[in-house]
């Protein structure tokens, strides 16, 4: 399909034309909270495949009014499921000639084009659903942090657990003193998530019919084409993706922060299997130290990929889990807390419900939604979920320095505000990634 375009009157008189729903009254269509069809969003996505589809699905509710991806194959499905979505390749013509129609975006592309792409909707006043790590480097996460807090559009990051119950429950228990004050915090992810320890293909295959290869590269400098890097597979390879941590970290941190309200860490260390300069490792294991906060003591948060774990706390019964999936382990000065259980399971009917203190959520994207028509903050809106992203980026940064800092017998030290590491000068190169001319954030 050519790019095409229509103007928000022209597609709302259209419309009115088949049907005059944009006058129907709301209790005709279902009562109260229902949404008249004139009071729905015009939403975009620049990502069609993939996480992208899901994140559409979700926000169905609302008028899908324009769809852009570079690789036609992977976006097929969703441009056959929304007909009536203009399609585009590079969603800077789609953000130009579609400015007066569209309300929200969702961007759901690789990593490296989270920041230019959300950048570019921002500036345009559009609210924005970012996929996480909201951005591919610490630089990026700030400058699109501060630019929707000044648009004033409402935002979230592609976190979806954040909006579960379980969430609220761990931060209900630890500031209920369920197990006193949480000293070390343990996070881990032993899932495949892309190709890791590897050099770059030296082969050089065709690019796949459909695919623009250029447009995929966005900000990136030119390289030739290879199936080692999409469509999934990109989350590994350092210049397009931020491995597991990135990945999986802004799932797994967003309790803790809801729990602990940490801010910037003092310091940062890792150490890590299989790196190299092109993907990220095998495996690693990454520490943060925070410090103290009020009333809450300074704790250290360790995080895990590729296999590895903490030790198996000894308050845990035989032959329960652990290790099998993503997970945190809370450890206080009166008990430790497995997800959302404590330890051992007697203590949970002990214990009891704690005091709820957070209300639930009506579903994460469903947040955002209601946050673009007026109502509250997401609970993952960038001001919240932004310093979060940062330092998961941190710790990429500490994997790339490992072996020096191995070596060296050191740790990083970071100026979270001032966004610099303070001790190894050269490990501030990978604050800000460069681009290609026309690609800047």
């Amino acid at each position: 399909m050519k790019d095409s375009k229509i103007t928000r009157r022209e597609f709302v008189g259209g419309a009115a034309a088949v049907g005059a729903f944009t006058i129907i009254p709301r209790h005709v269509l279902g009562g109260a909270g229902s949404t008249a069809a004139s009071e729905k969003l015009n939403i975009a996505a620049i990502g069609a495949g993939g996480r992208a589809a899901g994140d559409i699905d979700e926000v169905s509710s609302e008028n899908i009014v324009a769809l852009c991806d570079v690789d036609q194959r992977s976006a097929a499905g969703t441009f056959k499921k929304y007909p009536n979505a203009r399609q585009y390749k590079d969603f800077r013509r789609m953000l130009d000639e579609e400015d007066k129609n569209i309300d929200a975006v969702i961007v759901a592309t690789p990593d490296h084009v989270h920041a230019v792409a959300t950048m570019a909707a921002i500036k345009r006043g559009k609210h924005v659903y970012c996929e996480k790590p909201l951005a591919h480097c610490i630089y990026e996460v700030r400058k699109v942090t501060e630019a929707a807090r000044k648009a004033g559009v409402a935002t979230q990051l592609g976190n979806q657990g954040q909006a579960s119950p379980e969430t609220r429950l761990v931060a209900e228990y630890i500031r209920g003193g369920a197990i006193g004050k949480v000293r070390e915090v343990h996070s881990w992810c032993n899932r495949w998530i892309s190709q890791r320890g590897q050099n770059r293909p030296t082969d050089t295959p065709p690019v796949p019919e459909g695919l623009d290869w250029d447009l995929w590269l966005g900000p990136r400098k030119e390289r030739p084409y290879h199936p080692l890097y999409l469509p999934f597979t990109w989350r590994g390879w350092w210049d397009f993706g931020t491995g597991v941590l990135g990945d999986i970290g802004c799932h797994q941190f967003a309790p803790i922060w809801r729990a602990l309200d940490p801010g910037y860490p003092l310091s940062v260390e890792a150490c890590s299997s299989g790196v190299n300069e092109e993907t990220a490792p095998l495996a690693s294991i990454i520490r943060y130290d925070f410090p103290a906060r009020g009333e809450m003591p300074a704790f250290k948060l360790t995080w895990y990929d590729g296999g590895l774990m903490p030790a198996r706390p000894a308050e845990l019964e035989e032959g329960r889990r652990f290790g099998e999936a993503d997970d945190n382990l809370y450890v206080g000065d009166k008990g430790k807390m497995l997800s959302h259980r404590l330890l051992p399971e007697p203590r949970n009917a002990e214990y009891g419900k704690p005091a709820q203190i957070y209300e639930r959520s009506p579903g994460h994207h469903k947040e955002w939604l209601i946050a673009c028509k007026g109502g509250p903050k997401a609970g993952s809106n960038f001001d919240v979920s932004g310093p979060m992203a940062e330092v998961v980026l941190l710790g990429n940064i500490a994997i790339k320095m490992g072996q020096k800092l191995y070596e060296k017998g050191m740790k990083l030290y970071y100026d979270g505000p001032g966004m610099r590491i303070t001790n190894l000068d050269e490990a501030n190169k990978y604050i800000r990634d460069e681009y290609r001319e026309g690609w800047e954030v």
